[in-house]
Protein backbone atom coordinates (compact mmCIF):
# COMPACT_ATOMS: atom_id res chain seq x y z
CA UNK A 1 0.00 0.00 0.00
CA UNK A 2 1.35 3.47 -0.86
CA UNK A 3 2.02 5.84 2.00
CA UNK A 4 -0.87 8.35 2.34
CA UNK A 5 -0.19 12.02 1.82
CA UNK A 6 0.05 13.56 5.32
CA UNK A 7 -1.79 16.77 4.38
CA UNK A 8 -4.64 14.88 2.69
CA UNK A 9 -4.87 12.43 5.58
CA UNK A 10 -5.08 15.34 8.03
CA UNK A 11 -8.06 16.79 6.09
CA UNK A 12 -9.80 13.42 6.19
CA UNK A 13 -9.16 12.95 9.90
CA UNK A 14 -10.36 16.47 10.64
CA UNK A 15 -13.94 15.61 9.58
CA UNK A 16 -13.92 11.99 10.73
CA UNK A 17 -16.57 11.13 13.31
CA UNK A 18 -16.57 7.55 14.61
CA UNK A 19 -19.95 5.80 14.55
CA UNK A 20 -20.96 2.67 16.43
CA UNK A 21 -22.53 0.19 14.03
CA UNK A 22 -23.32 -3.48 13.63
CA UNK A 23 -23.94 -5.65 10.58
CA UNK A 24 -27.19 -7.34 9.68
CA UNK A 25 -27.48 -11.11 9.99
CA UNK A 26 -26.36 -11.54 6.37
CA UNK A 27 -23.32 -9.28 6.96
CA UNK A 28 -24.39 -6.94 4.13
CA UNK A 29 -26.26 -4.03 5.73
CA UNK A 30 -24.87 -1.58 8.28
CA UNK A 31 -27.19 -0.72 11.18
CA UNK A 32 -26.92 1.59 14.17
CA UNK A 33 -25.68 -0.38 17.17
CA UNK A 34 -28.28 0.85 19.66
CA UNK A 35 -31.52 0.50 17.69
CA UNK A 36 -30.44 -1.80 14.83
CA UNK A 37 -31.85 0.60 12.23
CA UNK A 38 -30.51 1.48 8.79
CA UNK A 39 -31.60 5.10 9.24
CA UNK A 40 -31.78 6.38 12.80
CA UNK A 41 -32.45 9.99 13.76
CA UNK A 42 -31.58 9.34 17.40
CA UNK A 43 -28.12 8.05 16.49
CA UNK A 44 -27.71 10.59 13.65
CA UNK A 45 -26.86 7.93 11.04
CA UNK A 46 -28.16 7.07 7.60
CA UNK A 47 -26.61 4.00 6.00
CA UNK A 48 -29.23 3.68 3.23
CA UNK A 49 -26.89 4.78 0.42
CA UNK A 50 -24.03 2.62 1.62
CA UNK A 51 -26.31 -0.38 2.11
CA UNK A 52 -27.84 0.05 -1.34
CA UNK A 53 -24.40 -0.23 -2.90
CA UNK A 54 -23.48 -3.12 -0.61
CA UNK A 55 -26.59 -5.07 -1.62
CA UNK A 56 -25.91 -4.49 -5.31
CA UNK A 57 -22.39 -5.84 -4.97
CA UNK A 58 -23.51 -8.75 -2.79
CA UNK A 59 -26.16 -9.75 -5.33
CA UNK A 60 -23.69 -9.54 -8.21
CA UNK A 61 -20.59 -11.38 -6.93
CA UNK A 62 -19.08 -11.76 -10.41
CA UNK A 63 -18.92 -8.02 -11.08
CA UNK A 64 -15.57 -6.34 -11.27
CA UNK A 65 -15.18 -3.81 -8.49
CA UNK A 66 -15.66 -1.10 -9.47
CA UNK A 67 -17.46 -2.29 -12.63
CA UNK A 68 -16.69 -0.55 -15.95
CA UNK A 69 -18.97 2.47 -16.54
CA UNK A 70 -19.97 1.19 -19.98
CA UNK A 71 -21.53 -1.95 -18.51
CA UNK A 72 -25.28 -1.53 -18.08
CA UNK A 73 -28.00 -3.73 -16.63
CA UNK A 74 -29.68 -5.02 -19.78
CA UNK A 75 -32.44 -6.71 -17.81
CA UNK A 76 -33.34 -3.43 -16.08
CA UNK A 77 -33.31 -1.61 -19.42
CA UNK A 78 -35.74 -4.16 -20.85
CA UNK A 79 -38.08 -3.83 -17.85
CA UNK A 80 -38.06 -0.01 -18.04
CA UNK A 81 -38.73 -0.09 -21.79
CA UNK A 82 -41.52 -2.66 -21.58
CA UNK A 83 -43.21 -0.78 -18.73
CA UNK A 84 -43.07 2.46 -20.70
CA UNK A 85 -44.40 0.68 -23.80
CA UNK A 86 -47.34 -0.62 -21.75
CA UNK A 87 -48.03 2.98 -20.75
CA UNK A 88 -47.93 4.07 -24.40
CA UNK A 89 -50.43 1.37 -25.36
CA UNK A 90 -52.79 2.42 -22.57
CA UNK A 91 -52.45 6.10 -23.48
CA UNK A 92 -53.24 5.45 -27.14
CA UNK A 93 -56.33 3.47 -26.15
CA UNK A 94 -57.62 6.34 -24.01
CA UNK A 95 -56.78 4.81 -20.63
CA UNK A 96 -54.82 7.83 -19.51
CA UNK A 97 -54.86 7.31 -15.74
CA UNK A 98 -53.57 3.76 -16.14
CA UNK A 99 -50.91 5.05 -18.52
CA UNK A 100 -49.75 7.57 -15.91
CA UNK A 101 -49.33 4.72 -13.41
CA UNK A 102 -47.15 2.81 -15.90
CA UNK A 103 -45.03 5.87 -16.68
CA UNK A 104 -44.55 6.47 -12.95
CA UNK A 105 -43.47 2.86 -12.52
CA UNK A 106 -41.02 3.13 -15.43
CA UNK A 107 -39.51 6.29 -13.92
CA UNK A 108 -39.17 4.58 -10.52
CA UNK A 109 -37.36 1.67 -12.14
CA UNK A 110 -35.08 3.95 -14.15
CA UNK A 111 -33.66 5.64 -11.04
CA UNK A 112 -32.73 2.26 -9.55
CA UNK A 113 -29.71 1.89 -11.81
CA UNK A 114 -26.51 0.96 -9.97
CA UNK A 115 -24.40 4.04 -9.15
CA UNK A 116 -21.41 2.86 -11.17
CA UNK A 117 -23.30 2.90 -14.47
CA UNK A 118 -22.91 5.92 -16.74
CA UNK A 119 -25.48 8.52 -15.69
CA UNK A 120 -26.65 9.11 -19.25
CA UNK A 121 -28.59 5.82 -19.31
CA UNK A 122 -30.66 6.80 -16.29
CA UNK A 123 -31.23 10.33 -17.62
CA UNK A 124 -32.47 9.08 -20.99
CA UNK A 125 -34.83 6.48 -19.54
CA UNK A 126 -36.13 8.76 -16.80
CA UNK A 127 -36.65 11.77 -19.06
CA UNK A 128 -38.57 9.70 -21.63
CA UNK A 129 -40.92 8.23 -19.02
CA UNK A 130 -41.54 11.60 -17.36
CA UNK A 131 -42.04 13.29 -20.74
CA UNK A 132 -44.71 10.75 -21.65
CA UNK A 133 -46.37 11.26 -18.27
CA UNK A 134 -46.42 15.01 -18.92
CA UNK A 135 -48.27 14.34 -22.17
CA UNK A 136 -50.75 12.16 -20.29
CA UNK A 137 -51.39 14.84 -17.68
CA UNK A 138 -51.90 17.36 -20.48
CA UNK A 139 -54.46 15.03 -22.02
CA UNK A 140 -56.37 15.15 -18.71
CA UNK A 141 -56.12 18.98 -18.69
CA UNK A 142 -53.99 18.76 -15.54
CA UNK A 143 -51.67 21.43 -16.86
CA UNK A 144 -49.93 22.06 -13.52
CA UNK A 145 -48.78 18.43 -13.25
CA UNK A 146 -47.88 18.44 -16.95
CA UNK A 147 -45.71 21.52 -16.39
CA UNK A 148 -44.02 20.03 -13.31
CA UNK A 149 -43.07 16.90 -15.26
CA UNK A 150 -41.90 18.92 -18.25
CA UNK A 151 -39.65 21.05 -16.05
CA UNK A 152 -38.20 17.88 -14.56
CA UNK A 153 -37.40 16.61 -18.04
CA UNK A 154 -35.71 19.89 -18.97
CA UNK A 155 -33.65 19.86 -15.77
CA UNK A 156 -32.25 16.36 -16.31
CA UNK A 157 -31.92 16.46 -20.11
CA UNK A 158 -31.73 20.09 -21.11
CA UNK A 159 -30.58 19.57 -24.70
CA UNK A 160 -33.57 17.35 -25.60
CA UNK A 161 -36.15 19.33 -27.56
CA UNK A 162 -39.06 17.15 -26.41
CA UNK A 163 -38.79 18.47 -22.85
CA UNK A 164 -39.06 22.07 -24.02
CA UNK A 165 -42.00 21.11 -26.25
CA UNK A 166 -43.82 19.52 -23.30
CA UNK A 167 -43.13 22.59 -21.17
CA UNK A 168 -44.43 24.93 -23.85
CA UNK A 169 -47.63 22.90 -24.27
CA UNK A 170 -48.30 22.91 -20.52
CA UNK A 171 -47.70 26.66 -20.33
CA UNK A 172 -50.03 27.18 -23.27
CA UNK A 173 -52.67 25.14 -21.46
CA UNK A 174 -52.27 27.48 -18.49
CA UNK A 175 -52.72 30.50 -20.73
CA UNK A 176 -49.11 31.64 -20.25
CA UNK A 177 -48.48 32.29 -23.94
CA UNK A 178 -45.36 34.42 -23.66
CA UNK A 179 -43.63 31.89 -21.42
CA UNK A 180 -44.67 29.10 -23.79
CA UNK A 181 -43.02 30.91 -26.68
CA UNK A 182 -39.88 31.43 -24.59
CA UNK A 183 -39.78 27.71 -23.78
CA UNK A 184 -39.97 26.86 -27.48
CA UNK A 185 -37.22 29.32 -28.36
CA UNK A 186 -34.96 27.86 -25.67
CA UNK A 187 -35.54 24.40 -27.12
CA UNK A 188 -34.66 25.72 -30.57
CA UNK A 189 -31.34 26.96 -29.16
CA UNK A 190 -30.43 23.29 -28.62
CA UNK A 191 -32.16 21.87 -31.71
CA UNK A 192 -32.71 24.63 -34.30
CA UNK A 193 -34.09 22.24 -36.93
CA UNK A 194 -36.82 20.68 -34.77
CA UNK A 195 -39.96 20.77 -36.92
CA UNK A 196 -42.07 20.05 -33.84
CA UNK A 197 -40.82 23.17 -32.06
CA UNK A 198 -40.83 25.36 -35.16
CA UNK A 199 -44.43 24.53 -36.06
CA UNK A 200 -45.55 24.89 -32.45
CA UNK A 201 -43.95 28.33 -32.22
CA UNK A 202 -45.96 29.39 -35.27
CA UNK A 203 -49.14 28.13 -33.58
CA UNK A 204 -48.36 30.04 -30.37
CA UNK A 205 -47.67 33.24 -32.28
CA UNK A 206 -51.01 32.88 -34.09
CA UNK A 207 -52.85 32.50 -30.79
CA UNK A 208 -51.01 35.50 -29.35
CA UNK A 209 -51.92 37.57 -32.43
CA UNK A 210 -55.62 36.68 -32.13
CA UNK A 211 -55.64 37.59 -28.45
CA UNK A 212 -54.02 40.94 -29.18
CA UNK A 213 -56.58 41.60 -31.89
CA UNK A 214 -59.44 40.81 -29.49
CA UNK A 215 -57.94 43.11 -26.85
CA UNK A 216 -57.61 45.88 -29.42
CA UNK A 217 -61.22 45.41 -30.55
CA UNK A 218 -62.38 45.50 -26.93
CA UNK A 219 -60.49 48.75 -26.28
CA UNK A 220 -61.90 50.32 -29.44
CA UNK A 221 -65.44 49.29 -28.54
CA UNK A 222 -64.98 50.74 -25.09
CA UNK A 223 -63.66 54.01 -26.51
CA UNK A 224 -66.56 54.28 -28.95
CA UNK A 225 -69.07 53.63 -26.17
CA UNK A 226 -67.56 56.38 -24.03
CA UNK A 227 -67.47 58.81 -26.98
CA UNK A 228 -71.15 58.28 -27.75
Amino acid sequence: MPTPDPALQALIDQDFVPVSLILSSDNVNALCEKHKLEKCDDCHVDFSGTNYLARLLANNPNLLCPPPANVISQKLSQIVQSTKDEGNTLFKSGQTQQAIAKYTMAASLAVQRPPWEANQFMREELSTAISNRSAAYFDLHDFVSALADAETVVSIRRNWSKGHFRKAKALLGLGRFREAAEAVRLGLDYEPTSNELLSFLVDIEKVEKKLEEKKLEARQSKSEAIAS
